[in-house]
């Protein structure tokens, strides 16, 4: 028998999501008989303690019988309940400052730490993930951003509606000049915005199309790697020379910053890889984008406007390319950036469906067949109060030394 315990959010600002729903649960409970399952009661979750019950789950305070733990978000050091099996997004394997007490609690508290971020395949491929909800509320705010930035259409916040259909009902009240919007990344998070763009019914086009042409209706461009870099020595080999040799090239990012007036930063960035474009390259005069959503939200980092991450109830900043400050987003002459971290958390109900199954698919399996695809082992940061040896690296950060 192995008793799941769903706990309750408990960071600040609130989170609303859940990993496993009330229809989740029931499928692992109908697929394990040997699994138990006990919600922690929550004023916040987006699913009720009373949607629980009504699907025959045990909603209870006991989460110390419990054997594994799941949440979002990470757990306030004063709530880790020794002796456990917790998974959660811990933010700790970059070595992350603000988090070091907390990795530190969870090896002196005897705790095995599983964070979702680290849930792969044997091919080191994410499980699960909120990238593609990410995506979608992330595009639904650059086009939010871009109404209120040129003063066309204000439209309700993602927070506001109740999921994507909502979001597709809302930006169909929008009636958008013939812009050209740029999208970055085919992952999970590219995707995701993909989903948005096309349930407007905007136009797709090439990028060659999209660099040469003018259109009279607003399009948009999805480009991967290998249209926005290219090799310094002019060679043109395939996608994982780029991964494998990053060093050896070069931005090619600014012929699509001359004619794209929306930007949406869907793609993940490698260590090594070359910016996108940098804060020299946003005072060229021929820059055009005005509206940065940048989903994935490299501080200060290969999107040289993102400045800083905002949040849900302040979601947009200014960035004034001469003075390389932040300022008014309406300011005359600001980039208008929107850099929310936390995305999926606008779209609490359909984000925590997506997650919950693919958990339920991926995760859950492992512990009822001795692990034979070792999921669990490679997402095992910690065990019998020590690092385990994939996650070693930690050490100095844990002992302060880094």
């Amino acid at each position: 028998m192995t008793h799941f315990g769903i706990i309750r959010e408990r960071k600040n600002p609130p989170d609303k999501r859940v990993v496993l729903t009330p229809h989740a649960c029931q499928k692992v409970l109908n697929t394990f008989p040997e699994a138990k399952i006990t919600v922690e009661p929550s004023p916040l979750r987006v699913f009720s303690d009373e949607e629980y019950r009504e699907a025959g789950l045990s909603v209870a305070s006991s989460m110390e019988t419990c054997d594994v733990l799941i949440g979002v978000k990470e757990v306030p050091i004063e709530s880790l309940i020794p002796n456990k099996k917790y998974f959660f997004f811990s933010h700790t394997i970059k070595k992350q400052p603000y988090n070091r007490e907390l990795l530190r609690a969870i090896l002196s508290r005897n705790i095995e730490m599983y964070d979702h971020e680290v849930i792969t395949n044997a091919k080191g491929i994410r499980l699960v993930a909120f990238g593609r909800y990410a995506g979608i509320v992330g595009a639904y705010n650059g086009i939010r951003t871009y109404g209120l930035k040129s003063g066309q259409f204000n439209i309700s916040k993602a927070e506001d509606l109740k999921d994507k259909k909502d979001l597709i009902r809302e930006l169909f009240t929008v009636s958008l000049p013939p812009i050209k919007i740029l999208l970055t990344g085919k992952g999970r998070v590219g995707n995701g915005a993909k989903e948005i763009l096309d349930g407007m019914k905007l136009r797709e086009v090439g990028f060659e199309d999209y660099l040469t042409k003018t259109f009279d209706v607003p399009v948009y461009c999805q480009i991967d790697v290998l249209e926005y870099n290219k090799r310094k020595d002019g060679q043109v080999l395939p996608m994982q020379d780029f991964f494998d040799h990053p060093e050896a090239y070069e931005s090619d990012f600014m012929r699509f910053a001359k004619v794209s007036d929306l930007y949406i930063a869907g793609h993940f960035y490698g260590d090594g890889a070359p910016f996108l474009y940098t804060r020299e390259d946003v005072k060229h005069p021929e820059f055009k984008i005005q509206v940065v959503a940048d989903v994935s939200c490299d501080i200060d980092g290969p999107v040289a406007t993102t400045l800083r991450a905002s949040t849900i109830a302040d979601p947009i900043y200014g960035y004034n390319p001469n003075t390389e400050e932040e300022v008014p987003f309406m300011k005359k002459g600001a980039i208008a950036v929107m850099a929310v971290d936390n995305l999926p958390a606008e779209l609490p109900r359909d984000a925590s469906e997506g997650f919950g199954d693919t958990f339920v698919e991926s995760v859950i399996p492992a512990f009822f067949d001795n692990d034979k695809e070792g999921i669990l082992e490679r997402a095992r940061m910690t065990q019998a109060g020590r690092l385990t040896e994939r996650y070693a690296y930690l050490q100095d950060y844990v002992d302060g030394k880094e």
